[in-house]
């Protein structure tokens, strides 16, 4: 029970790792599911979706690029062979933050770990990655507490943009499209903060910017993403042992 007290140990504040700090942690990041999330279930209605439709793919994807790919696809008459061959390409990124998180999970059993990993989204990686500074793993019960709070105000948003929908025919009017790379921006000024390793920071980001943008050029946004990630982060760790 020790690492569910907040105390002061040689003048180290020890976080506590609790459900409720998990839910806690996850607070920054609501504004950018409810935005979303709002903006998903309203462009699925457009799209010609059903209040259920919505609901279900809010259950069952829970992937806010994915949902818009589906919603434009599903208004465009593609084909489900297409729809599941783009959203798995779009996807893939979630085996990169996987398998960089997997190192705090290793003293738990396959079958939290998978609960883990099936709610995992880009914003609770970034608040997740935060959360590893100078540990060597993470509480599946904090994990579960950020996960499963961004996991039930995504499903809300969904069914209220879904409901609503009939009122909004433009989503992107109300600036809802700005709400995600803003919280993405919170994010990484937080995480930069918390490292204290700006220089590194900024050649990892440079790197990846330069990198996403030429491969994009020559293959999909996608795949760009994948390449960068891996690059840049292996830039990354040669200039950080280097140093």
């Amino acid at each position: 029970m020790q690492e569910n007290l907040q105390i002061k140990q040689h003048g180290v504040e020890v976080r506590e790792e609790s459900f409720l700090q998990g839910v806690k942690d996850c607070i920054p990041t609501l504004l950018g599911y409810l935005s979303i999330g709002f903006a998903a279930g309203v462009l699925g209605k457009t799209s010609g979706l059903s209040v259920t439709e919505i609901t279900l793919m809010s259950l069952l994807v829970y992937a806010g690029s994915a949902q818009f790919i589906i919603a434009g696809m599903v208004a465009a008459n593609g084909s489900a062979s297409a729809i599941i061959f783009t959203i798995f390409f779009v996807n893939l990124r979630h085996l990169l933050l996987s398998a960089a998180l997997s190192p705090y999970f290793r003293h738990l059993s396959p079958l939290k770990n998978m609960l883990i990993g099936s709610l995992l989204t880009d914003e609770t990686f970034g608040v997740a990655m935060a959360q590893t500074a100078n540990k060597t793993y993470i509480s599946d019960r904090w994990m579960h507490g950020l996960n499963i709070t961004a996991y039930l105000n995504w499903v809300i948003a969904n069914i209220a943009g879904a409901f609503l929908g009939q009122w909004i025919t433009d989503p992107q009017k109300f600036g809802l499209d700005f709400a995600l790379p803003a919280m993405f921006i919170g994010l990484l000024v937080l995480m930069m903060v918390s490292r204290a390793k700006v220089a590194v920071d900024i050649v990892v980001a440079v790197s990846a910017v330069v990198i996403v943008v030429g491969v994009s050029l020559l293959t999909s946004g996608s795949v760009g993403v994948i390449v960068a990630t891996i690059i840049a982060a292996t830039i990354g760790m040669v200039v950080e042992k280097w140093k």
